[in-house]
C-alpha cells in the first residue's frame, strides 16, 4: 500500500512533511499481496525458510494543525495490493479519534480529519487499520497500527511562566553585574523549524539594565546606581520566537529590581550646635539631653557610636541602642558658681565601615553640645569637707576653746551660716558651739582615761532657710596630762624558803599607769621610808619599768614570823611626778632540800590521842544539842500535819476509805465497824429525841440551808454564790499552805451538792445513829423507785419495836 495525494492547498506542505518518511517507506523489500504470500507459504510447507512479507504498504501520516478550511482535511490513503479496484474490500480504522476526528472512506481507504487539531494539545494519534472482505467481513490482512502526527505551525507566543519577577542588586555595583535570570517558554515544537527559538530584549528600563538575548540574564548597564536616589526599578522584558525574525510571536513580563544598601553615606548631625540646661544640684548620671546623627543608609549600616572629643571631664555620652541617640549625662558634680556654661564636642562614628568606599570620605561627624548650668540654693559647705580633727588638754577648764569649725554658703548671695551640735552625738553636753562663729568650747571637765576621743556632729544651716543644712564630723582628741599615780600591777605575793641565801631574787614587780605620756612611761622604784631600816629584803630597780626583790640575810624562821610586808614606793616621770606606795606580801615557807616549797603555814602541834574530861563533856553536850534539835523538828512536823488533817476533815471527798465487806444491809450494824465510815466528821450524840439531828454534824452548806428554814432559806442559799466562792477559797489556801504538795501547779476538783437539794445526803456515812429521829417521810413523794428506800428510813411503830 502506498499513499496517494490529491492536489489542493495543503499538498505542498504535506509533501514536504512526507519527504523524511520515504526512506522508511521503501527501506523494506517490495511487497507482494498478502494473498500471494499466503499461497506460496502454503505450497512450500513449513520447511521453507523464505521470509513471509506482508501485503501492506505503510507510511506515517501528517496533518497540519489549526486547519481552518470548510471541508474535511485529507490526511492520507491506506491501500492493500490485493485491492484490484473491484470494490470487494472494505477499509476500517480504530483507535484514538477514529470515527470522530478521523474518518475513512471504506471503499477507497482515504482518511480525512474532520476537526481542527492543535499540536500543543495532542501531538500524535495512534490508530489501527483493517482490510476486510466486503461480503464476508473477514479480515484479509492482519490488523496493523499506524500514527498520524500533527504538524506544528508557529501559533504559540513565548510565555514567562514564573513572572512577574523580583530581583535585587547592591547599589554602586559595576557595569555588567548579574542581577537575575528570566525564562520564557514556547509551546511550539522545538524540533521543527524556529517556532520555539526565543530571544530576549528590554522594552522599558534599558538605560539602567540590559538582558542577554539568548540566556535571559539581566545585568546592570550603569555603575552609579544609588539606593538613596532610587531604591527600585521596573523593567519590561520581551521574549520573541522565530529567533526574533519578522512574523515571530512575542510575550513580555515585568521585572522589579530592588537596589540594596551599602554603607556609602557617613553619619551627619542635622545641627552643628545643640543647647541644653541642667541644674547644678542634679545627681551624677542625670541625662542632660539627647542628640542624634542621621544616616542615609539603612539597616546595620546606620549603626553608629558616639564619643566625646572635648569636655569629657564633667560629662559622658552613651548610645541608646534602640533609637541610635547620643545621651549626654553628668559625670561629675556641676557648680554654677565655678562655671556656668560648658561646651561638649560629640562625635558620631559608623560602626560598620565598608573599606570599598573609604575613599568617599570620612565616615564620622561632630557637633557641639552647649550645657548651661542653672543656680539653686545650696546648703553650706564645711571646710575641710571631709571633717575636722581637734585636740584639747584633759585638764582644760570649762569654757576653754577647743577649736573652730568653718562653713560658708556656696551661693552667690553668701547668706550667713548658723552652727549647732547634734546632741545625739553629745548627749552629755560635754561641748558647746557658738552659733555664729562656730567656736567649740568645753561644757564639762574632761577625763582622758574615761574617753580619749569624742566624735561629735556639727550642723550648719542658712540663717534665712533652715532647710538648707549640712553636717560635718568633728573628732576631738583628749591630750593626756599626768594626773594618775602609778600603781603596782597586782597585789603581789612572794614566797621564799626558810633556808634562802642572801641576795637571792624572790620576785619581780611591775606597775601600771592610766596616763599615756607622749614620751612613754618611765618609773622609779624604791622602798618606802618606813621600810628604810628593813634588814630582811632589798629592792633593785632594773630600769625597764620593773624591779626585783632580793633577800638581804640568810635563814628565816617561819615559827617566829611567817609573813613580811614590804612597802614599795613607785614614782613616774611626770610632769608633774606622781607616786604611790604598794605593799608586797612575802611568805616564809618550808622547803625540801632541793628548794621546792612544801608548806607556808606555821608548824602545828600534834594533838594527843587521849582526850581530857573537859573535851569529853563538850562532845557530849554537842551530841545532846543535836538530839534535841531533831526531836523538835519532828514535833513541829507532826503538829503541822495534825493541823492540816483537822482542816481537811470537813470535806469527805478528800478522804476516801475503801472496804469490801458484805453485810446484812442497812440495818446490819454489827457486820462491820461503822465508826470507820463516820470518823470524817464528829457526830455528837443527840441530846433529845425531839430536837432532831445536830446541825453541827452536817457540812456547812447543809447547815446554811437548815438554818435558813423553809423554802425561803433554801432559795436564799441557792442564790448565794458566795458560799461556793468561800469554799473554793478555803481549799486553795489549804493547798498553798501544804508543804507536802509538789512545787508546781496542780489541778484539783471539789464538788458538793449545794443547798438546793431537799434530800440532803443519802449516804449512810451521815446517818447519826440507828435511833435517829430525822424525818425521811418525803422519800415517799419521790415515786415508786424510791419506795424501798423510803421504807428503810420510815420511822418505826412503837408497838413493833416493843414486840
Amino acid at each position: 500500500m502506498a499513499p496517494f495525494w490529491t492536489a489542493g492547498a495543503w499538498t505542498l506542505l504535506a509533501a514536504l512533511g512526507l519527504l523524511c518518511c520515504y526512506s522508511f517507506t521503501w527501506c523494506e523489500a517490495s511487497r507482494t499481496s498478502g494473498t500471494t504470500s499466503l499461497e506460496k507459504r502454503q505450497e512450500q510447507g513449513p520447511s521453507s525458510l523464505e521470509r513471509v512479507k506482508r501485503g501492506w504498504v505503510w507510511n506515517q501520516f501528517f496533518v497540519v494543525e489549526e486547519y481552518t478550511g470548510t471541508e474535511p482535511l485529507y490526511v492520507g490513503k491506506i491501500h492493500t495490493d490485493s485491492d484490484e479496484g473491484e470494490g470487494n474490500i472494505k477499509y476500517t480504522i480504530s483507535g484514538e479519534g477514529a470515527g470522530s476526528i478521523f474518518i475513512i472512506d471504506e471503499l477507497t481507504g482515504d482518511i480525512h480529519a474532520t476537526e481542527r487539531l492543535d499540536r500543543e494539545e495532542k501531538a500524535f494519534y495512534t490508530l489501527r487499520a483493517q482490510a476486510r472482505d466486503r461480503l464476508s467481513n473477514d479480515p484479509l490482512e492482519p490488523e496493523s497500527e499506524f500514527v498520524i502526527k500533527v504538524q506544528d505551525i508557529n501559533d504559540s507566543e513565548p510565555k514567562f511562566l514564573e513572572g512577574p519577577y523580583i530581583g535585587s542588586v547592591a547599589e554602586l555595583s559595576p557595569v555588567g553585574t548579574s542581577v537575575m535570570k528570566v525564562t520564557a517558554s514556547d509551546a511550539d515544537d522545538p524540533t521543527y523549524g524556529s517556532s520555539a527559538r526565543v530571544v530576549y530584549s528590554v522594552l522599558d528600563g534599558e538605560k539602567f539594565f540590559t538582558v542577554d538575548k539568548h540566556t535571559g540574564i539581566i545585568m546592570t548597564a550603569v555603575a552609579d546606581l544609588d539606593r538613596e536616589t532610587q531604591d527600585r526599578y521596573e523593567l519590561v522584558v520581551k521574549a520573541t520566537d522565530m529567533a526574533g525574525q519578522m512574523g515571530g510571536l512575542s510575550g513580555s513580563t515585568t521585572v522589579t529590581i530592588v537596589i540594596t544598601d551599602v554603607n556609602d553615606n557617613p553619619p551627619r548631625f542635622p545641627q552643628k550646635m545643640y543647647q541644653f540646661s541642667v541644674s547644678e544640684g542634679a545627681a551624677l548620671g542625670t541625662p542632660v539631653g539627647r542628640v542624634i546623627a542621621s544616616d542615609a543608609d539603612m539597616g546595620e549600616n546606620t549603626d553608629m557610636s558616639y564619643l566625646i572629643k572635648e569636655g569629657g571631664e564633667l560629662f559622658k555620652v552613651t548610645t541608646d541602642v534602640e533609637t541610635q541617640e547620643a545621651v549626654v549625662s553628668i559625670k561629675k558634680s556641676l557648680d554654677f558658681e565655678s562655671k556656668r556654661t560648658h561646651n561638649v564636642v560629640v562625635e558620631a562614628v559608623n560602626k560598620h565601615v565598608d573599606p570599598r568606599f573609604v575613599d568617599l570620605g570620612s565616615f564620622r561627624d561632630q557637633t557641639i553640645v552647649r550645657v548651661s548650668v542653672s543656680d539653686i540654693d545650696e546648703p553650706p559647705i564645711f571646710t575641710p569637707a571631709d571633717g575636722t580633727t581637734m585636740e584639747v588638754q584633759e585638764d582644760a577648764k570649762v569654757g576653754a576653746l577647743v577649736g573652730i569649725v568653718t562653713a560658708r554658703d556656696p551661693d552667690v548671695k553668701n547668706k550667713p551660716v548658723r552652727f549647732s551640735i547634734d546632741r545625739s552625738t553629745d548627749q552629755e553636753m560635754i561641748f558647746h558651739i557658738d552659733p555664729d562663729s562656730g567656736a567649740i568650747t568645753l561644757g564639762k571637765i574632761l577625763d582622758r582615761e574615761t574617753a580619749g576621743w569624742h566624735n561629735i556632729t556639727v550642723k550648719a544651716v542658712e540663717a534665712e532657710n533652715h532647710t538648707m543644712a549640712s553636717h560635718s564630723v568633728v573628732s576631738i582628741r583628749i591630750l593626756d596630762v599626768n594626773d594618775n599615780a602609778p600603781e603596782l600591777a597586782t597585789p603581789y605575793e612572794a614566797y621564799t624558803c626558810e633556808n634562802t641565801k642572801p641576795g637571792q631574787l624572790i620576785h619581780t614587780i611591775s606597775v601600771v599607769d592610766r596616763d599615756e605620756p607622749q614620751s612613754g612611761h618611765h618609773f622609779y622604784f624604791t622602798l618606802a621610808p618606813e621600810a628604810s631600816n628593813n634588814r630582811h629584803f632589798t629592792l633593785q630597780d632594773v630600769k625597764d619599768n620593773t624591779a626585783g626583790i632580793h633577800t638581804q640575810r640568810s635563814g628565816f624562821n617561819r615559827h617566829e614570823q611567817n609573813v613580811y610586808f614590804l612597802p614599795i614606793l613607785v614614782v613616774d616621770s611626770g610632769p608633774p611626778s606622781l607616786s604611790s606606795t604598794g605593799t608586797l606580801t612575802i611568805h616564809i615557807c618550808g622547803c625540801n632540800p632541793v628548794g621546792e616549797i612544801q608548806s607556808c603555814n606555821a608548824t602545828a602541834y600534834v594533838m594527843s590521842a587521849a582526850l581530857s574530861p573537859g573535851a569529853l563533856i563538850a562532845l557530849l553536850v554537842c551530841m545532846l544539842i543535836l538530839i534535841v534539835l531533831v526531836l523538835l523538828i519532828l514535833t513541829l512536823k507532826r503538829h503541822r500535819k495534825g493541823q492540816r488533817m483537822a482542816e481537811d476533815e470537813e470535806d469527805m471527798r478528800d478522804n476516801v476509805i475503801k472496804y469490801n465487806d458484805e453485810g446484812g444491809g442497812e440495818q446490819d450494824t454489827q457486820a462491820y465497824d461503822m465508826s470507820a465510815l463516820r470518823n470524817l466528821y464528829d457526830f455528837p450524840e443527840a441530846k433529845s429525841c425531839d430536837s432532831g439531828p445536830d446541825i453541827r454534824s452536817l457540812p456547812q452548806w447543809i447547815q446554811a440551808s437548815r438554818v435558813g428554814g423553809g423554802a425561803e432559806g433554801a432559795a436564799a442559799a441557792a442564790t448565794d454564790f458566795s458560799l461556793f466562792k468561800g469554799y473554793i477559797r478555803k481549799k486553795v489556801e489549804q493547798a498553798d499552805a501544804d508543804l507536802s504538795v509538789p512545787p508546781y501547779d496542780s489541778f484539783q476538783t471539789y464538788a458538793f451538792e449545794g443547798t438546793s437539794s431537799p434530800a440532803l445526803s443519802l449516804s449512810s456515812i451521815h446517818t447519826l445513829s440507828t435511833t435517829s429521829e430525822q424525818d425521811f417521810s418525803y422519800l415517799s413523794d419521790w415515786g415508786p423507785r424510791f419506795r424501798q428506800l423510803a421504807g428503810y428510813y420510815a420511822p418505826g411503830n412503837p408497838e413493833e419495836e416493843g414486840s
